[in-house]
């Protein structure tokens, strides 16, 4: 006989208390696949801020490393300024052409596997079940009372969570200051006080979030479960029951009862359910709760040898061609069609442009500014005197000489007040490695090509590299009438 569903939930109650989830250790491909995945995340976190880069003298030799007080953001070989800002706003629009791309191809994989809540979670969990046990004997210690054991092997699961939740936030630190000398720091009490702030701020976010409140997260806090519901579509590959083939459900096995009546594979277990990190029943068919991590697949399986059944009831599959398969149908796979295609247009011309405007960057800047009192100063031989504060910023990591021309005051004399240096239109200048510059430019000539007290100026500056530079400035002098 059939064993009849769970019922569902009152639809009328709008708000419940937060149902535990006790979620059992599964082993499986899937299982694999997700440990792998996890354990690369979580060491390419730990380790990045400790590879060294030898950048020269007087610069920063971590590999990867946000220097919010220098204004430079330095990844490997390359060094990103404030002005290169665009190049961060293009890395964004890539990031999220390609999580539209990965969506509508393959679900929440970016969710089930690879999201920081998810890998932090799944961490928390595993320590948990070390620590503690697994679901059962989990449960059933939470239901009785509490005994000195209890508290001990509780006290135990929550000091790990907090450690790992204190070298989580030490390590995101670390990606903004220098790792050796902010440890050293750290534990000598020499460090900066945001050092000690911030630290405690995200070992108390990391706890919080992986260790209690989990599910919720992805439920409640995260935006992407709601959007996801615009990437997907009936050819999008994801986490499947199959419906058509598992009812209705009915206990025992498969190759040794004969059932009066046909029967499903679903022995309605619930081993998908207990292994579900957001506690979900995955038979209900697509959720917002469901991360498409794949771990009901593995459980299941289990369940299917021991009952004699075909493996995969849970499997990897289109909404269309699980519609196909219950009327006899058989259908391929659509992974190339009109959404695909146009995100992966998206991904590859935001990619190409991004490379190309990373390598065409400009590898100085330039910015004149023109005194604001006075505008000018009238000379005793009758010439006009214009003083500018001229910044320029060397984006390379070795000192360059650059030349400062100036165009479009006819005899103009260019000088620099603090080094006396004087040049008909051309200036040397000499920035050092990964510097900016400041200069005090006056600009002197006659003020009879003025036009209603002003004069187009220009400002080239001419790099080692051989490009050019142009600022355009106003030389000012008195109105004529």
């Amino acid at each position: 006989m059939a064993i009849p569903s769970p019922a569902p939930a009152d639809p009328g109650v709008l708000y419940a208390p937060r149902k535990q989830v006790y979620t059992k250790d599964v082993y499986g491909p899937v299982r694999s696949a997700k440990s792998a995945i996890l354990t690369a995340c979580l060491m390419i976190y730990y380790v990045v801020p400790w590879f060294r880069w030898n950048r020269g003298t007087g610069v920063p030799n971590q590999a990867v490393l946000l220097d919010i007080g220098n204004e430079r953001f330095y990844f490997f070989n390359i060094v990103l300024w404030p002005q290169d800002i665009y190049l961060l706003a293009g890395a964004l629009i890539l990031a999220a052409f390609s999580l539209f791309f990965v969506t509508s191809m393959f679900g929440r994989v970016w969710c089930g596997y690879t999201c920081p809540q998810t890998v932090w979670t799944d961490l928390f969990m595993t320590v948990e079940r070390w620590i503690e046990g697994d679901r059962n004997t989990r449960m059933k210690r939470d239901a009785a009372p509490w005994t000195p054991h209890t508290w001990q092997l509780k006290l135990t699961k929550h000091a790990a969570w907090l450690g790992i939740a204190f070298w989580t936030g030490g390590a995101w630190i670390m990606y903004y200051a220098d790792a050796p000398s902010t440890v050293v720091q750290f534990w000598t009490g020499t460090a900066a006080m945001p050092v000690y702030f911030f630290i405690g701020l995200f070992t108390l976010t990391t706890y919080l979030l992986a260790g209690h409140a989990r599910e919720q997260v992805c439920t409640y806090m995260c935006p992407w479960p709601r959007f996801q519901a615009a990437m997907l579509d009936e050819q999008s590959l994801i986490v499947t029951y199959q419906a058509w083939r598992g009812e209705p459900r009915a206990a025992g096995r498969r190759d040794l009862i004969d059932f009066s009546e046909p029967v499903g594979d679903c022995i309605d277990c619930a081993a998908c359910v207990n292994v579900c990190p957001t506690g979900i029943d995955i038979r209900n068919g697509t959720q917002l709760e469901c991360i498409n991590c794949g771990l009901c697949i593995d459980a299941c399986n289990h369940v299917m040898e021991k009952t004699g059944s075909k493996p995969y009831l849970i499997t990897w599959d289109t909404l269309a061609r699980q519609k196909a398969k219950s009327e006899g149908r058989r259908t391929k796979l659509k992974l190339i069609r009109t959404r695909t295609s146009v995100y992966a247009a998206a991904v590859a011309l935001v990619s190409v442009g991004l490379v190309v405007a990373l390598f065409t960057r400009s590898t100085a800047t330039l910015s004149v500014i023109h005194d604001r009192a006075p505008l000018f100063i009238t000379l005793k031989d009758g010439t006009l005197r214009n003083g500018y504060t001229v910044k320029i910023a060397n984006k390379t990591q070795i000192a360059a000489n650059y030349t400062l021309h100036v165009e479009g005051l006819p005899g103009a004399v260019v000088s620099l007040p603090e080094t006396g240096v004087t040049g008909s239109g051309d200036l040397p200048l000499t920035i050092g490695a990964s510097a900016v510059g400041a200069f005090r430019v006056l600009v002197q000539g006659p003020g009879a090509s003025l036009h209603d007290g002003r004069l187009p100026l220009s400002f080239t500056l001419h790099q080692p590299s051989g490009g050019n530079i142009v600022y355009d400035q106003l030389f000012m002098g008195p109105e004529t009438e």
